[in-house]
């Protein structure tokens, strides 16, 4: 019996976080004995499984022969912004179940991509569902250490510079490693409506008022929803001056929420002045989009302690939490 066309030219198009297309060119000979193929998809890591295996092993995927291309999903949980190797065999299946098979592909490369607006908005959904009610507050602030603050006086001129935010919070979120900013919390103590004394990220405190950073002339955008193995959860939300690069990168990539009537951070214009409210049961982590003069606020020691062990540096999000993570792959 003629051998079966072997798969070349792979070509892997429409590429989500959990999904993709697939095709390939082949021999037209022996083409029509075609009545499936064998799909065999790896995370990078273990790029070299393909030459260990023989013709009559069983792959990961059986698909029948459909017109190319193919789109492939829910067949594996793919993770979103992971590289993965995929190859390919044609197969007939014979009179006794079994399957002929023709030689693997060549093994090719790609990536999966970040969450989209759509699962974004899934996972806002979740957390707009553990929010709380809503807190007055009245100042953003950013804890560092001391040679932060001195750095940004000598070779910033007292500006704080937006840096790209760190790879903390879900593996799929748009913003990580590629939206450039700067970190503020605003979540204040429920019996004094006032900054909490600790910090896990420096002795030294700007605060800034919250209408120098949030108002009618920036935009809201939700960025993501996590936690680390722990029962309080964390939502992070990006402040972007209207018309900035940080906002037209969120304006393509995150839900954009309402400055006046959201779950999480609101500003509202009550007897003439700007009032500003959290979500009490979230611990907030805004970003703000463009630099922040330092003379904006005021710079302080704390008096409370530097607690390290809470802080959310690239912190890696709990994926078997069922509050803050939402189906994808399937």
């Amino acid at each position: 019996m003629e051998e079966l066309p072997v798969p070349h030219n792979i070509k892997i198009s429409n590429i989500t976080c959990d999904s993709f297309k697939i095709s390939w060119d082949m021999d037209p000979k022996s083409k029509d004995r075609i009545t499936h193929y064998f799909i065999d998809l790896n995370k990078k890591e273990n790029k070299n499984s393909n030459k260990f295996k023989h013709k009559d092993v069983p792959t990961k995927l059986v698909a029948k022969a459909v017109p190319l291309p193919m789109t492939v999903r829910g067949h594996w949980f793919l993770s979103p912004r992971t590289e993965y190797t995929v190859a390919v065999q044609t197969a007939s299946k014979q009179v006794d179940g079994d399957y002929a098979v023709s030689e693997w592909s060549e093994i090719i490369e790609f990536c999966t991509a970040d969450y989209s607006k759509v699962h974004l908005t899934q996972l806002m959904e979740k957390a707009e569902a553990i929010a709380g009610r809503m807190l007055k507050f009245s100042v953003f602030y950013r804890n560092q250490h001391k040679e932060y603050f001195d750095y940004t006086q000598t070779h910033h001129g007292n500006v704080m510079q937006p840096s790209p935010k760190d790879n903390s919070g879900s593996h799929g979120s748009p913003i990580s490693a590629k939206l450039e900013g700067i970190f503020f919390s605003c979540n204040t103590e429920f019996n004094t409506g006032k900054p909490p004394q600790d910090s896990p990220y420096g002795r030294y405190r700007v605060e800034i008022p919250a209408e120098k950073l949030f108002n009618p002339n920036t935009n809201l955008y939700f960025g993501d929803f996590y936690c680390m193995y722990t029962a309080y959860h964390y939502v992070i939300v990006v402040i972007a001056p209207a018309g900035s690069p940080g906002d037209e990168f969120c304006k393509q990539r995150l839900p954009q929420l309402s400055l006046s009537d959201n779950k999480f951070l609101t500003c509202t214009e009550e007897e003439g002045s700007l009032v500003f409210r959290h979500a009490q049961d979230v611990i907030l982590e805004v970003i703000y989009t463009d630099p922040v003069d330092l003379s904006w606020g005021t710079v302080a020691e704390i008096i409370g302690h530097q607690l390290m062990s809470l802080s959310t540096a690239n912190a890696k999000k709990d994926p078997s939490c069922k509050t803050c993570n939402i189906s994808v792959g399937r």
